[in-house]
């Protein structure tokens, strides 16, 4: 099997989560042995975490962190890295340019699970970092997929909800929160809802009339299949 780095701690609990997802997720494809997997957390300040959720401010202080975090892992050993973090995916290039070793991207293998269901529209939850860098919104239309997305007033409330999130803070109301997000979404007439942040997957609501895709569990199962191979390219 090949050795996964994964750049974590954008949040913690996500982590330990996508960590969970890959470590049952090849034991169910392979009982021989467990992967070798290696995580970094990155040791970032809680202010500049809050500013890039909430604010969309200053998303470029992370980019000397990321990189050391990948030339670390990089000199550990590992074969391949991935972040589960959507919103640092806007410096996947940086990362990728740092090491010479493959880097996997979530929003591309997003991309490549949204074709395979034929979805030509979609409703994203994410952070305003996200939206205002149109991370998703740019690889959305290069496939012909139309992208919608809260009004200013509801992305707020995401971002706050989001930093909740990471601060282990998040209550009941924030998912009352999404719930009518997800509402207006239904209104106007989506049918497929992205999350499009990896720590919303932690308050998933239960949304009977939308088919609600969860970047985390599609990333982490791209990861299993990049550990199992082989002899494999990105």
């Amino acid at each position: 099997m090949k050795i996964l780095g994964i750049i974590g701690g954008l949040g913690p609990e996500t982590t330990a989560e996508f960590y969970l997802e890959l470590s049952f997720g090849c034991y169910q494809r392979n009982k021989k042995k467990r992967p070798g997997i290696l995580i970094w957390n990155v040791p970032q300040m809680y202010k500049i975490e809050k500013e890039a959720q909430i604010k969309a401010k200053g998303e470029e202080r992370y980019i000397p962190l990321l990189i050391e975090s990948a030339k670390k892992l990089e000199k550990a050993g590992v074969d391949f890295l991935v972040m589960p973090c959507n919103t640092l995916h806007i410096f996947i290039k940086e990362i990728r340019n740092s090491v010479n070793i493959p880097v996997l991207s979530i929003v591309e293998e997003t991309i490549k699970f949204l074709k395979s269901k034929k979805i030509s529209r979609i409703g994203i939850l994410a952070t305003p970092s996200i939206i205002k860098n149109k991370l998703y919104e740019k690889a959305l239309k290069k496939e012909g997929i139309e992208q919608i997305i809260p009004d200013g007033f509801d992305q707020a409330k995401i971002g706050k909800i989001i930093n909740n999130i990471v601060l282990n803070r998040y209550a009941n109301k924030d998912r009352k929160k999404l719930l009518e997000i997800l509402k207006k979404f239904e209104k106007k007439n989506v049918k497929n809802v992205i999350l499009a942040c990896t720590d919303l997957q932690l308050l998933i609501p239960d949304y009977p009339n939308l088919e609600i895709y969860d970047t985390m569990k599609i990333f982490a199962d791209a990861t299993v299949n990049y550990i199992l191979k082989s002899n494999s390219t990105v």
